[in-house]
């Protein structure tokens, strides 16, 4: 069993929450004597026998940065200032873009700043010209819609698709289309930047503050069930949609399990105070066991969880939730833990490297973080034999271009005793970097061996023009020469969390965003032992 090794987790008092309920946009108001603390040491809970990273291991991680900052001096447009999807292979380059790629890019500018691999200045104007271009760029509630070329900052079908002017009819299409969890990393860059760089918080500010993440919220009637009937297709209600048709109303689909990267959304609609809490408790951790006769019968998920139902009371509505608290367990052992989607490392670490799940949340979603890291590191060794781990989402490991996503399913354990709730969604046979750096706050010993071992055994997955490529397969060494935008900034945000005292985590804990995160992560109690 895991033990809690605290490294200092944030007090909510009266003084504190009222002092957030009052602020949304603008300055943060003081923060108490607890905050502070805590604020200054956020690095959070770790697995058992992981110990701090050494003075070589730090340096061996910065010259690790460096590399990875030359990436970005390539694959920013120089006119529009907006990030490229990816280079490579070769002279290849994506240009086009999303709110998700320019979110976490505002976001590893930061982090180079913080590294000291940019001055301030540099930091300052690099991030002014992107947000002067999103600044003019189309958008619709405040958000940005799927795709942009990066020459000219238009929105497009798909990536080197027509441009949506071209569109005489609307459609549900990208054209069309708002996507919660990306322009919840596009507000999250935002609020990084107001926070980091008070000298551009007007004009991040005038961003947050167009937006309406209510449009994301469905808040049709609830019912004491997991669904309501009497909804057409007989939906769950209180979650969050999946993303927008402007012009057309919610996607037919919900991000109903919290335990994925679409979370970081629902910590920034109700830091903004434009979701209620009830998108926090009506989530599912683990799909639940029927409640009523009508309820969809979710026994094809990975597992049967084990957990119970428990229930809480909401601090802003005071309203009674029932809350299924499951979880599954690794087959042929006690370690219990919370599940994703499709088993990717992304979807559960990805968040903590910005809000930080694993100070506030130590009995919840932080602890969840651990146990994601050390399934990963479980499974890809001891049962698949690989001599590296960290499955994730990313490039094929090819020259193709492509894109797959894998992570860890338990694909080799028997029916019903997988690892993901989704066993069908991704393949086991490719490991990504990025899923290492996403592992150093957890496990930063195993992580680091993990990254050297990634050099070492597969030369050709790094150089010193711009850091890791995106992937390997294990098995046959072979290498995607490409470098995503969106991997290589988690990379560089995960070692400023790393090397920093979890500098980027502190700079959303002093937002007035942070507010519903630092109120609803120790709320929580998880049946994961």
């Amino acid at each position: 069993m895991i033990t809690k090794q605290r490294k200092g987790r944030a007090a909510l008092t009266a003084g504190v929450l009222a002092a957030a309920l009052a602020a949304s946009v603008g300055l943060a108001p003081a923060a108490s004597a607890q905050e502070t603390t805590d604020n200054q040491d956020m690095g959070g809970i770790t697995a058992p026998g992981q110990t701090p990273l050494t003075p070589a291991q730090r340096a061996t991680l910065l010259g690790i940065g460096r590399d990875t900052w030359r990436f970005f001096q390539n694959d920013v447009d120089t006119t529009t200032h907006l990030p490229l999807d990816n280079l490579g292979p070769g002279t290849t380059k994506g240009q086009y873009t999303s709110a998700a790629n320019i979110g976490i890019y505002l976001q590893a500018v930061i982090a180079a700043k913080d590294l000291g691999l940019i001055t301030p200045g540099n930091e300052r104007n690099l991030l002014a010209a992107t947000l002067h271009t999103v600044s003019g760029m189309q958008r619709s509630h405040g958000f940005l819609y799927q795709w942009y070329d990066t020459t000219t900052a238009q929105p497009i079908l798909n990536p080197g698709g027509p441009a949506c002017s071209t569109q005489t009819t609307p459609a549900q299409d990208n054209c069309s289309f708002l996507s919660a969890v990306d322009n919840g990393l596009f507000a999250t860059g935002l609020v990084m930047v107001r926070s980091a760089v008070p000298s551009l918080r007007k004009q991040a500010n005038a961003l947050i503050g167009d937006m309406d993440f209510s449009i994301f919220y469905d808040n049709r009637a609830q019912t004491d069930c997991n669904t309501n009937p009497a909804i057409p297709g007989n939906q769950p209600t209180g979650q969050m949609y999946g993303g927008y048709y402007v012009g057309q109303g919610p996607a037919g689909y919900h991000n109903g399990a919290i335990y994925s990267d679409p979370r970081i959304a629902m910590y920034i609609g109700m830091g903004l105070h434009q979701m209620p809490g009830d998108v926090w408790w009506r989530s599912w951790r683990t799909l639940p066991p029927q409640r009523c006769s009508t309820d969809p019968d979710f026994s094809w998920q990975g597992q049967e969880p084990g957990g119970q139902w428990q229930q809480y009371t909401d601090p802003q509505s005071g309203k009674a939730f029932d809350v299924w608290e499951g979880h599954y367990t690794y087959p042929g052992t006690s370690l219990s833990f919370l599940p994703t989607w499709g088993g990717g490392m992304f979807e559960a670490e990805m968040v903590d490297q910005m809000v930080p799940e694993t100070t506030w949340g130590t009995s919840g979603f932080g602890l969840a973080d651990v146990r994601t890291a050390q399934v990963q590191e479980t499974y890809a060794t001891e049962v698949l034999h690989y001599p590296v781990w960290g499955l994730s989402p990313s490039s094929t490991a090819d020259d193709t271009g492509g894109y797959g996503t894998f992570g860890v399913e338990g694909l080799q354990f028997p029916v019903g005793e997988r690892l993901s709730q989704c066993t069908t969604c991704a393949t086991e046979d490719v490991v990504t970097p990025h899923a290492s750096f996403i592992a150093l706050n957890v496990l930063p010993q195993d992580a680091f061996a993990n990254i050297q071992k990634l050099r070492s055994t597969y030369p050709d997955v790094y150089s010193s023009d711009g850091g890791f490529y995106d992937a390997v397969n294990p098995t046959t060494g072979a290498v995607g020469h490409r470098r995503l935008v969106l991997d290589q900034s988690m990379i560089m945000i995960a070692l400023d969390n790393a090397l920093n005292d979890g500098a980027m985590r502190a700079h959303f804990a002093a937002d007035p965003v942070s507010w519903a995160a630092r109120t609803y992560l120790p709320m929580e109690t998880m049946t994961l032992g």
